[in-house]
């Protein structure tokens, strides 16, 4: 038997803590019951997801029908699948929930959405690239959907000095899906009496483009190629002038972007070095293109590898600071302090410190015992302030006898070592070499980090030399990816036995 009595209008609402849903929900509330509509809101707070995805349920009522009906309607308090007629997300991936969830439908959902990423804990804590394809993502979204209003809403707001929960707002007013003006949804802003003008700006420009088009999203820009560099300095022009003349067109800005980072790393010898690494990959019989290009990837993330020096000198560097000082969003007047947790441990002091002063520590009695008793704790550093400041920066300076640590010596011969087996296996299989210069992935970080990482390596290799030409680059492929799926390597294992590797 087919329901004819009227429904109420169904608005869901998915945002994280701290973006305004509880305002937003209110405002749509608040709207209705000023123009003659009897409305409900609930919430339902989420946990353990970035800061915790709350859902906020709206339903509308006329008062009239419901005058009509003979009493006051009873509203629901959660949205079901497939009864839905607005759902709002503030985020991307929470789009994405919506439709798992079975709240948007294509016979009847309008999705308003923000395109930008909040990564979620584990897209950050994946020991590889851990996170979701936004393309796809875009993609399933826009076809579960009978209307996918969506841009940059993150983007939007920050452009107008106000927050995302004003711009979700104003898309929904333009997306015309709700029986109210504009005006009646300015009027909502304004006696709210809280940043009412920002509010409104963000209200407008998200309205306009909202009724810009379908999806809401501006014109892709063409890329434009970047010129190329015209250092100063003779030994880094030097640098730029050998990777122009030597390699490949289309390795080019690979290679240019190690020089840079090298550069920054340690000094021009240094990222010299990486080009005469680079080289000999270069003259290999096979002329891969396409191997060129991950080696010069790989190796100049190895090169740069990260040790206590590194670490204290991105984390003492003014871009970081202004970095921190716009995600705080810190105004005039105020002052912002920035504790850092470090925790080095004896190992790390060592590798840090000149190879014999570091071996001499390592292997030492007493001591040892007092450097592991001072340092069992960790400490809390401020950086913001001169002292903290300076602690760091005499770390950072450490970087001047890198190439004579410990550290060094043991990453230079995995390296090597690593670019003898691309080379010789380009030779019978370039396919094969392209995933055996792709294994570099497993090395990352420091600390414990870096230790899983160079476990879960030794291992694979291990497991290529056993396996000689018989191993298929699908094959290496599968446990390069099982290494990275968990950090305890137990899939790593299972993959080994599959292939009768272990």
């Amino acid at each position: 038997m087919t329901n004819t009595r009227a429904q109420p209008i169904k608005i869901a609402i998915l945002a994280m803590g701290g973006e305004g849903g509880g305002v937003l929900a209110d405002w749509i509330v608040d709207m209705g019951e000023a123009n003659g509509y009897v409305a409900q809101t609930t919430s339902v707070p989420g946990v353990a997801q970035r800061t915790g995805a709350t859902i906020y349920y709206v339903e509308l009522y006329p008062s009239s029908q419901a005058e009509n009906d003979g009493g006051t309607p009873v509203l629901a308090l959660m949205p079901l699948p497939g009864d839905v007629d607005v759902v709002l997300a503030s985020e991307l991936m929470e789009a994405g929930r919506a439709v798992q969830r079975g709240l948007v439908t294509r016979e009847r959902t309008t999705l308003i959405a923000s395109t930008h990423r909040v990564f979620s804990i584990a897209e950050k804590s994946a020991m590889g690239d851990g996170r979701v394809d936004s393309g796809q993502l875009l993609a399933h979204t826009a076809n579960a959907a009978k209307r996918f209003i969506r841009f940059d809403m993150a983007q939007a707001a920050e452009a107008s000095g106000s927050v995302i929960s004003a711009v979700l707002f104003g898309a929904l007013a333009g997306s015309g899906v709700l029986p109210f003006s504009r005006a009646q949804f300015e009027a909502t802003i304004e006696r709210g009496g809280v940043g009412v003008k920002p509010s409104l700006k963000a209200f407008g420009a998200a309205f306009e483009r909202a009724q810009g088009g379908d999806d809401g999203e501006p014109v892709k820009e063409v890329p434009v190629a970047a010129p190329a560099p015209q250092p100063r300095h003779p030994a880094v022009r030097s640098l730029v002038e050998r990777v122009q003349n030597s390699f490949p067109a289309e390795a080019q800005d690979l290679l240019l972007e190690g020089v840079r980072r090298l550069i920054d790393y340690q000094d021009p010898a240094y990222a010299d070095l990486y080009l005469d690494r680079m080289a000999s990959i270069a003259a290999l019989p096979s002329g891969d293109r396409h191997l060129l290009r991950e080696t010069a990837r790989h190796l100049a993330l190895w090169m740069s590898y990260e040790d206590t020096a590194r670490v204290a000198a991105l984390k003492t560097r003014a871009t970081r600071f202004e970095r921190v000082r716009g995600e705080a969003r810190v105004q005039p007047g105020q002052v912002l302090a920035i504790n850092e947790y470090m925790h080095p441990r004896l190992q790390e002091i060592c590798e840090t410190l000149p190879g014999g002063i570091g071996r001499w520590l390592m292997n030492s009695t007493l001591p040892k015992k007092i450097v592991e008793r001072f340092t069992q704790h960790g400490r809390v550093i401020q950086t913001s302030s001169l002292r903290g400041y300076l602690m760091l920066r005499m770390v950072a300076a450490c970087k001047r006898w890198r190439l004579s640590t410990m550290r060094y010596a043991e990453e230079n011969r995995r390296i090597e070592e690593w670019l003898q087996r691309i080379a010789a296996t380009a030779r019978r299989n370039p396919e094969l070499a392209v995933e055996l210069a792709q294994c570099q992935r497993l090395v990352k970080g420091y600390s414990d980090t870096h230790e899983r990482g160079i476990r879960n390596y030794d291992t694979v290799m291990r497991a290529f030399e056993r396996a000689g030409d018989a191993l298929a680059p699908a094959t290496l492929r599968e446990l390069r990816d099982a290494a990275l799926a968990d950090e305890h390597g137990h899939k790593l294992r299972a993959a080994l036995v599959q292939h009768a590797l272990a």
